[in-house]
């Protein structure tokens, strides 16, 4: 039975722009689950939607799609090879709102500031140009694994995981182009997806999460340069989290709300103040969950120092030999530096081998492009890492598995390989790259990462 939606929330919505209580109760009374994806266009192809049984666009991303039916992700290997992002629709307004406010063809620096599990890291890094460079940092320690492992099946190598509170950014002062703050909030936006969530919610949470909010922005809003674009937003309804906010951002930090234009159709809701901006997502009046974002220009500051760039460690570049063996492992049509850190060789856009300087240098790192493997005895062991990332070598012998073979490996299981040559073989099904296993005379092992795998049967 549903849990009824707390009187004091309702009460408080009652002079927001767009709240319609009794559409807004039905909303939440219906049992119906929305379901919504987001494709990887460095990997995806048609199959993908076909095969989820998918033809609906998410009008505001040019990528997202709403499913007629939630499928079991977790027996679809497509959804392993990092194809698709498992995303709420609302979310994926962000699309909309960079696009309108950053300069995309750039090369950019961006900081996802709160981003595990890493649906707004994924879209930003398909959106920004191959030069540009995405910071997907999370404060709470035990939520960084997850983020780490949807980075990594991404694919892309122009991304930093970081594990930092926000206060570490200021060590990069002036340092980035865009920083998105998905802040931590009271979470009634998303009572129809977790109902438990309901008895959770009071309005002294909704307090705590304000003054929250407030502290994280203040503690980066440094790092952002003059000129820069803070996008702000929530899964909350509470106007203490939203538009205050954003009312507070522009009276006391010199930043200016930016209007973002929007389809008619839509159903998102426009909320404007003394030329405050602010975008709502009501689940009565669009195909989604509730959601609320805000975007500001940082206004210009002719005392801005720039970030002093720091010096590269030459120590930790790779010779001359390894470089020629490492790259036949790489796409040729990619440029690639290599550099040794924590015992693997690391890869990373060559042009972006001074920003790894300045970020090792400020924070602690997670994950920092893709990582290669490790090299013994002048053999790479490739990493799994390797394996999914968009800058493998089409050239790399492969094996391409049927579903069930597909799943076997996903599992960690035992399936049947015939007629194979010894050596490292990458694991494909459908296209889409899964893993590498190691062939030997009669038997091969299996190199999916131990804690990934599939455990239902």
């Amino acid at each position: 039975m549903p849990h009824a939606l707390p009187i004091e929330l309702l009460h408080s919505l009652q002079r927001i722009k767009g709240f319609d209580e009794a559409a807004f109760i039905s909303a939440h009374a219906l049992e119906n689950q929305i379901t919504s994806i987001r494709l990887n266009p460095s990997k995806s192809s048609n199959s993908v939607v076909t095969n989820l049984l998918s033809t609906e666009k998410i009008p505001w991303c040019t990528h997202g799609y709403y499913l007629q039916e939630r499928p079991s992700f977790t027996l679809d290997p497509h959804f392993h090879a990092g194809a698709y992002y498992v995303q709420e629709a609302s979310s994926m307004f962000l699309e909309t709102v960079i696009q309108q406010t950053v300069d995309l063809n750039a090369s950019i620096k961006v900081l996802d500031l709160c981003a595990a599990p890493g649906g707004k890291s994924t879209l930003i890094q398909s959106l920004i140009s191959k030069e540009s460079f995405l910071v997907s940092n999370e404060v709470i320690k035990t939520r960084v694994n997850i983020l780490t492992e949807n980075i990594t099946k991404w694919g892309a190598a122009n991304v930093v995981v970081t594990n930092n509170d926000p206060k570490d950014f200021q060590r990069l002062s002036n340092y980035f182009d865009l920083i998105v703050v998905d802040a931590p909030c009271s979470g009634s936006g998303l009572f129809r997806k977790d109902n438990d969530a309901i008895t959770e919610w009071s309005m002294d949470n909704v307090a705590l999460c304000s003054q929250r909010q407030q502290r994280i922005l203040a503690d980066v809003i440094s790092s952002l340069k003059p000129g820069g674009v803070l996008i702000y937003s929530t899964c909350s309804y509470s106007e203490v989290e939203n538009e205050n906010i954003a009312a507070w951002l522009t009276k006391e930090n010199a930043f200016e709300s930016c209007k973002i234009d929007v389809q008619q159709n839509w159903g998102i809701v426009e909320t404007e103040k003394n030329d405050v901006f602010g975008y709502r997502f009501y689940p009565d009046k669009i195909k989604g969950e509730g959601f609320f974002i805000a975007a500001f220009k940082k206004n210009e500051d002719v005392n801005a120092q720039k970030l002093k760039q720091k010096p590269i460690n030459q120590k930790s570049t790779v010779s001359k030999s390894q470089f020629e063996y490492l790259s036949k492992w790489i796409n040729p049509n990619v440029e690639i530096d290599f550099f040794n850190w924590k015992n693997e060789v690391i890869a990373l856009p060559n042009i972006l081998l001074q920003e790894m300087a300045n970020i090792q240098s400020a924070l602690y790192i997670k994950k920092i492009g893709v990582n290669i493997g490790s090299v013994i005895r002048n053999e790479l062991i490739p990493s799994h890492d390797l394996a999914v990332s968009t800058i493998l070598s089409p050239d790399v012998e492969s094996i391409h598995l049927n579903i069930e073979d597909a799943l076997q490996f996903l599992r960690h299981q035992h399936f049947d390989l015939k007629d194979t040559k010894p050596g490292w073989k990458l694991v494909m099904y459908n296209q889409l790259s899964l893993g590498f296993i190691k062939s030997m005379s009669n038997r091969f092992n299996n190199y999916y990462p131990r804690d990934w795998r599939i455990l239902n049967k």
